[in-house]
Formats: C-alpha cells, structure tokens, sequence
C-alpha cells in the first residue's frame, strides 16, 4: 500500500486551497525471488460477433459459438442487458481453499464486460467479469450460472492464434485458471 503525503498547498483561482500529493511507496525491500508472471505473444485471427436475444445464456451461448468455430483462445466483449444473474463478488473464504461470495443480480438491467476464452481438455471455457446496474445500483463480478440475457447482448469475440493456452485445475485453488505452453 502507497502512503500519501501532503506537499504543497496552493490557491485556486476561485480561492479554494488546493493540496498537491505526490505517493512514497514503502521502503524499497529487496526482492526474495523473480517474478513468476506468464505471458506469450500472438495474432489477432478471426472476429465473431453474435447476438443473444431474450432469454439466452450468456455462458452456454458463448461457449457453443466457441466450440463449433473452434476458438482455442480469445478475447470477449459483451454489451446489452441481463434479465439475472448469479455473480460471484469476490471470496467469502480464501483459506484454505476459496469459497467464493455471490450475489443475486435481478434484473432486467444492463450489462457490459470483458472476458476470455481458453480451452480445458474437453472445450471451451470462459471467464468474463462484468459490471451490471439497474436503478443506480452497480454490481461488478463474475456471472456464473443463469445469466440470461436480457432483450440484446451483443458479443464480439476476437481470436488469438499462436499461442498455446489452456485452463488447467490448480489442485490449491480448485478452480481451472489460465496457463500458458
């Protein structure tokens, strides 16, 4: 966590003060190992858009278009409305294993969210985050099962080729996460 300092107070045309603060990160500590992150580079392939009307559901729809064009990899962007939803908001639990925390999202309201498509040994596999509101209330999370679509969902799916990806179970976690050949 960054900690904030005061550093210089100003006026403001209106008068107003104005405080300036510049961010003092903790004392620099030396770094017990290299970083473990993963990454590959690809190409943009094909680009499929899609409609889902009243009703859909956003992962079986999703997923069905992926299997049947065979999308191996790729990223997702949704736009319209959900009519519910079952999103999971973060972890109730984290140890020692993560019990995740949903909430009920009720619509009809509207949905926009970004994702990936990557498969595990038997198909596709989805994982999308979303921010949806109705009435000036806002849930961000992760739609799980049930999230129908609400009048129009509109889906761009775009391919990514040249890369070897997959969801593999984490045995810690329980859940299939992302990892890179």
């Amino acid at each position: 966590m960054k900690r904030r300092t005061k550093t210089k107070q100003t006026k403001l045309n209106n008068g107003e003060e104005n405080f300036n603060f510049c961010y003092n990160p903790k004392p620099k500590m030396k770094p017990t190992m290299e970083p473990i992150m993963e990454y590959a580079v690809g190409k943009t392939g094909r680009v499929i858009v899609a409609r889902l009307v009243e009703g859909e559901e956003l992962y079986a729809s999703i997923e069905s278009i992926a299997k049947k064009e065979n999308v191996k990899a790729a990223a997702v962007f949704i736009t319209g409305g959900f009519r519910k939803a079952d999103v999971v908001v973060g972890p109730a639990v984290e140890e020692p294993k993560i019990i995740p925390q949903h909430r009920d999202f009720i619509g009809p309201g509207e949905v926009l969210g970004v994702g990936t498509i990557y498969w595990d040994d038997e198909s596709p596999k989805m994982h999308i985050h979303t921010a949806i509101g109705k009435d000036g209330e806002v849930m961000v999370g992760c739609p799980r099962g049930g999230a129908n679509t609400f009048l129009i969902l509109e889906v761009t799916i775009i391919e990514i080729t040249g890369i070897d990806a997959k969801r593999v179970l984490d045995e810690k976690t329980g859940f299939k996460l992302l990892k890179l050949g």
